[in-house]
């Protein structure tokens, strides 16, 4: 997954665990508030009650009698006022029960004991724990929109920051990290940022990307010099060996260990070459403007091995699309590329064996070439390998998979083409080439 994914999943369930917090705890946190919203109310009822006794006095309240009371309609609320014992009784707001009329009701009580000329009264004011109440659910629906949009606005803007803040990095994975394929000549400018990790990673990677090309380079450089140096001693070896062959007076035995000496040599030349040719291909020393049938493609193949076919008996079937063609590539390297897959199918098929070759069309993503044999197949430790360089091959003494599927390696990443290999040991393997959509014509 992601970073930004994760950032946002982890955002997301944040803040949903917290509205689900918010909710079980909303009921206990809306009564409090409404109980402390009480308790402000009964204070602010006190003072205004000990204001207009010490403004009026106390019979402003009692009217000639020795106690006072009153109390609302429904009796949600009520005020008392009553000459005190000699018991000190301590200010105090509590929860407690009243008679009023014979009813016995639950209310929040404020009880206030004070003197007035050189006497204690005890004041209590009540309200309803009904009537406390009834607004607990107004404020708990209040209090969660409340909390929901601010919860959605900051994950809004914390979504938001998130991208703005990992825009940098998503640059650097899309400019330095996916689809860069060396060699690449152009000069990737550092991003611009204000976040000191990012900077690092950035320029770390150019530092390092660097000195892989520069690593690529002199690969290129030194494969291309060695190719070249090791041709000319070669080509004069062989023209000495092919001027004693023609003596008359060597012995029968002299000629065939001369001969084995030519064929080493025409071996290393074919490697030189091949290696010559792998550096060409990465050098960009060929020009993709050509457009290619890729059916009359396989049958020129075809026609130059048609010898070794006949020499081991094997069945050749093609049945790949007459029309399909392709563009944008190179000939001559497509044609290589086919003719060393279809070789390999030849040298490593068994005697009265078969070959395959069809094709497949995936419409809006790719056009695949299959080549099946039934060789002898590929373990599968060695599928991972079988196109590095000079890999041996462990089912067949002294054989090896060489520079043939190396060069054919070469050219699918010069042309941004996928090779996929599916082989049972034993029973043979099959090779397909998948052509992008944009080569496709």
């Amino acid at each position: 997954m992601k970073l930004l994914n994760k950032l946002t999943l982890y955002t997301t369930l944040s803040k949903t665990a917290i509205v689900l917090l918010f909710i079980f705890l909303l009921p206990l946190l809306v009564k409090d508030v409404a109980f402390q919203y009480t308790n402000s109310s009964l204070q602010e009822k006190k003072k205004k009650v000990i204001s207009t006794i010490n403004k009026n006095g106390i019979d402003y309240y009692f009217q000639g009698d020795s106690s006072y009371g009153s109390y609302t309609m429904l009796k949600e609320e009520y005020i008392s006022l009553e000459p005190a014992g000699n018991d000190y009784t301590r200010d105090t707001i509590e929860t407690s029960r009243r008679i009023v009329e014979n009813d016995t009701l639950i209310y929040r009580v404020l009880i206030h004991e004070f003197q007035y000329r050189n006497k204690k009264y005890i004041l209590e004011i009540g309200k309803t724990i009904a009537e406390i109440n009834q607004y607990n659910r107004p404020l708990q629906r209040v209090a969660l929109y409340a909390l929901i949009g601010l919860i959605v606005f900051t994950l809004l803007i914390d979504l938001v920051f998130t991208r703005v803040l990992l825009r940098p990095l998503g640059i650097i994975i899309n400019t330095k990290l996916i689809n860069r394929k060396f060699p690449y000549n152009e000069n990737i400018p550092p991003i611009k940022t204000s976040t000191t990790d990012f900077k690092y990673l950035d320029d770390s990677l150019i530092d390092l990307m660097g000195k892989i090309h520069d690593a690529f380079d002199k690969e290129r450089e030194f494969t291309s010099n060695a190719s070249h140096e090791l041709m000319t001693p070669i080509s004069i070896l062989q023209n000495k060996m092919e001027n004693l062959m023609v003596d008359h007076d060597l012995s029968e035995e002299l000629q065939e260990r001369i001969t084995g000496m030519m064929n080493t040599l025409n071996r290393l030349k074919k490697i030189v070459r091949s290696l010559l040719f792998i550096s060409r291909i990465g050098n960009d020393q060929f020009v993709k403007s050509d457009q290619v049938n890729i059916k009359i493609l396989v049958e020129e193949a075809m026609k130059e091995l048609e010898d070794r076919l006949e020499s081991k008996n094997i069945r050749f079937k093609l049945n790949i699309s007459k029309e399909q063609t392709l563009q944008h590539l190179n000939r001559d390297l497509i044609f290589q590329l086919i003719y060393n897959l279809i070789n390999n199918a030849i040298r490593y098929n068994k005697d009265e064996g078969e070959i395959s070759i069809t094709d497949h069309f995936n419409p809006g993503k790719s056009y695949t070439l299959f080549i099946e044999d039934t060789g002898i197949g590929i373990p599968e430790k060695e599928l991972d390998a079988i196109f590095d360089r000079f890999k041996k091959a462990s089912q067949i003494e002294g054989e090896g998979y060489g520079l043939g599927l190396s060069i054919v390696k070469s050219i699918a990443q010069y042309h941004g083409i996928m090779i996929e290999v599916k082989s049972e040991y034993g029973k043979g393997s099959i090779f397909g080439i998948i052509f992008p959509m944009e080569l496709l014509k």
